[in-house]
C-alpha cells in the first residue's frame, strides 16, 4: 500500500484546521511557500484539488473536507502514540496500592506531592489484597511482590513493627518494668504478618527477637488486619505491633505512644513498580522519586 508523503499530510491538515497557510507555516516552523509546495504535492498525488482558490481567499473543496475528516484523527493518533513512546503520557497517573498504605501513609502526604509536582494528577486504586500489575488496573503500583520481568522495580522500604498503645494504657505502664508491664494488658495480634498457622505469631516472633518468652497466660486478641488492631489500640483496648508507615504525625502526637522497646522486621519489602515500556513517562519517574523521598523522612 503506497501512502502519500507524511509531510504533505501534515501541511494539509494544519492548513485545513487553521484555515490559514501562514498560521500553518508558523505552527510547523517552516515557510509559507514550503507549506504551499507540500499541499500541491498532495493534490498531485491524489489527483484532486483540496482547496478552491478565489484570489487571496480559499476554502476546502467537498473532496478536501471529506479527506480532512478522514485523516485528522489518524494523524492525531500517530502523534499521540509517538509521544507516548518518546516522552511518556503526562498528566493523569493511576496508582494501585494497599488500602492501609493509602489511608495511613500516602494520603496525608499528598499535599506535598501537589506542591512539588502540580502537573501530576494522581488517582488511587486502593486494593485489599495484592494489586495485579496490569494496565487494566493502574499505571504503576506499590507492592511487596513485584513481577519478575518487564517491570521497573524500585525499593521503597522494609516493613518493621514496634509495640504501641493508647495514652491511657501508657499512663498505666510507663513507670513499670518492661516488657513485663505489657503482659498485664491484652495483646492485639494481626493474622498473617508472619508465616505460621498459630494465632499470635507476630507477638511470639517479637518476643523471640528481643530474647523474651511470651507468657502462656497473657490475653491475645486476634484481628484480620493491622488497621483494625490499630483502631483497637487507639481506644485503649490493648497493645499492638504497628507498622511504622501507619503512624502519622497526628497519631504520634495524639493517638498512640510508641513503647520504648525493640522493633522487628517482617521480611516484607515495599516496592514502586511500573512497566519498562513506561520508563520514559516523566510523571511516573517524578512520582517514584517523590515516593522514595518520603520513605527517607
Amino acid at each position: 500500500m503506497k501512502l502519500p508523503p507524511l509531510r504533505a499530510l501534515q501541511c494539509f491538515e494544519a492548513v485545513a484546521r487553521l484555515n490559514s497557510f501562514s498560521k500553518a507555516a508558523d505552527q510547523l516552523n517552516v515557510t509559507q511557500s514550503a507549506v504551499s509546495h507540500q499541499v500541491k504535492l498532495l493534490e498531485e498525488y491524489l489527483g484532486e484539488s483540496m482547496f478552491s482558490r478565489h484570489g487571496r481567499s480559499f476554502a476546502l473543496t467537498e473532496v478536501g473536507e471529506r479527506y480532512f475528516e478522514e485523516i485528522s484523527n489518524s494523524l492525531s493518533n500517530v502523534a499521540n502514540a509517538s509521544q507516548l513512546i518518546r516522552e511518556g503520557q503526562s498528566g493523569k497517573i493511576r496508582l494501585a496500592l494497599y488500602s492501609s498504605v493509602a489511608v495511613k501513609w500516602l494520603i496525608p502526604r499528598l499535599e506535598d506531592l501537589r506542591q512539588q509536582y502540580p502537573e501530576i494528577e494522581l488517582s488511587l486504586n486502593m486494593m485489599a489484597d495484592e494489586p495485579k500489575c496490569s494496565d487494566q488496573v493502574a499505571d504503576c503500583f506499590i507492592t511487596v511482590n513485584p513481577p519478575q520481568s518487564n517491570f521497573v522495580v524500585e525499593f521503597l522500604y522494609a516493613e518493621r513493627l514496634y509495640p504501641v498503645c493508647g495514652n491511657k494504657i501508657w499512663q498505666q505502664i510507663k513507670d513499670k518494668p518492661l516488657p513485663e508491664a505489657l503482659w498485664q494488658h491484652p495483646l492485639l495480634s494481626v493474622q498473617n504478618l508472619f508465616p505460621g498457622e498459630e494465632f499470635g505469631e507476630d507477638w511470639r516472633q517479637w518476643c523471640k527477637h528481643g530474647g523474651y518468652v511470651l507468657p502462656k497466660e497473657v490475653t491475645v486478641n486476634h484481628f484480620s488486619h493491622m488497621l483494625l488492631a490499630a483502631e483497637a489500640a487507639r481506644y485503649d483496648q490493648g497493645i499492638t505491633l504497628m507498622n511504622h508507615y501507619l503512624m502519622s504525625d497526628q497519631d504520634r502526637q495524639q493517638n498512640f505512644v510508641r513503647i520504648p522497646l525493640h522493633e522487628i522486621t517482617t521480611g516484607d519489602n515495599f516496592y514502586f513498580v511500573y512497566k519498562k515500556s513506561r520508563a520514559k513517562q516523566t510523571d511516573i519517574v517524578k512520582l517514584g522519586r517523590w515516593l522514595k523521598q518520603q520513605c527517607l523522612e
